[in-house]
């Protein structure tokens, strides 16, 4: 008999009138819709207490319960892919990386992500918290998306730097060209950020099913039609500083999700982690390690430049 999986979640106040399978989906949005209606199929979602079909309309105060099969993970494999290592001792590792490559397997990309480089380069010493998909894995940053990525080692230092990330005591720093020119130097963009409800690949700014998410930005330099900008994160949600951006009308050149349409393409989002700064784990001393801007970025800031 294979291992039920359990999750359960209490409807909020303000999404009631949702199908009860898109609540399930924006509440786990790791499990598709194709296995949440194999669930309902075999009967494994009741509310409070009843079993109900998808089609059923959640009320705010509905007890959701959902018993699903486990969900089995591929084992990552060693790669020998080469790395960009900024640093690195007996607890983590800061790497560099490039833009294109995914961060952990995952369906349509099951290898040469960094997750396949870690294994080799660090002959399977990496934490196990995050299972055998993202050993190591703190947090992690978007395939076309380049820079810095912490990795920790050790069980301990993972815990460590998760904590740190979850308190906001993590400095994360990202440079970025945006469309258009934002009418103050500086600001904050403090908009809850959750699964699209029309689109599950995507993300949005919503008050339903959401989490808490701020951004702050710096304008360092305006072109005609761009702004070269510092962005800061202070939370780390999906797509976060894309998001953000596109809400206040200013999306990441080369963005083609949450980009205008007729934007510039470039093979992926002009989006650099740029800095990243932590407590060691080991004694507490302040680590800051950044990253220069890679060739793809000053490439397209030179060509907007001289227009």
């Amino acid at each position: 008999m294979s291992e039920k999986r359990v999750l359960s979640f209490t409807v909020e106040s303000g999404d009631e009138g949702e199908r009860l399978d898109k609540a399930i989906c924006a509440f786990a949005p790791e499990l598709s819709r194709s296995f949440v209606q194999k669930v309902f199929d075999d009967g494994g979602v009741t509310v409070n207490g009843r079993a109900r079909k998808k089609s059923y309309c959640v009320e705010a105060g509905d007890s959701v319960l959902v018993l699903a099969p486990e969900l089995r993970e591929l084992e990552a494999q060693p790669q020998d892919i080469p790395l960009d290592i900024r640093y690195e001792d007996e607890s983590l590792l800061v790497v560099n990386k490039p833009r294109g490559m995914v961060v952990h397997p995952a369906p349509g990309n099951p290898d040469g992500t960094l997750v396949n480089a870690l294994l080799h380069h660090c002959k399977g010493s990496l934490s196990g918290i995050n299972g055998v998909i993202r050993p190591g894995i703190v947090h992690r940053i978007d395939k076309n998306t380049s820079g810095l990525l912490i990795v920790a080692k050790t069980d301990e230092a993972h815990m460590s730097l998760a904590s740190q990330i979850q308190a906001h005591s993590f400095t994360r720093e990202y440079r970025a060209v945006v469309h258009g020119h934002l009418k103050q130097p500086s600001g904050t963009v403090d908009a809850p950020i959750g699964r699209n409800p029309n689109d599950r690949k995507k993300m949005c700014v919503t008050a339903t099913h959401s989490r808490n998410a701020v951004t702050h930005y710096e304008v360092l330099e305006t072109y005609k039609n761009f702004s070269f900008i510092k962005v800061r994160l202070e939370t780390g949600r999906t797509h976060q500083i894309r998001v953000h951006m596109a809400h206040i009308g200013h999306s990441v050149a080369g963005d083609d999700v949450y980009g205008p349409k007729n934007g510039v393409s470039m093979g992926g989002q002009c989006l650099h982690a740029g800095l990243i700064g932590f407590e060691h784990p080991k004694d507490g001393r302040y680590v800051e390690i950044s990253s220069e801007l890679p060739e793809y970025f000053t490439s397209f800031i030179k060509k907007i430049s001289s227009r």
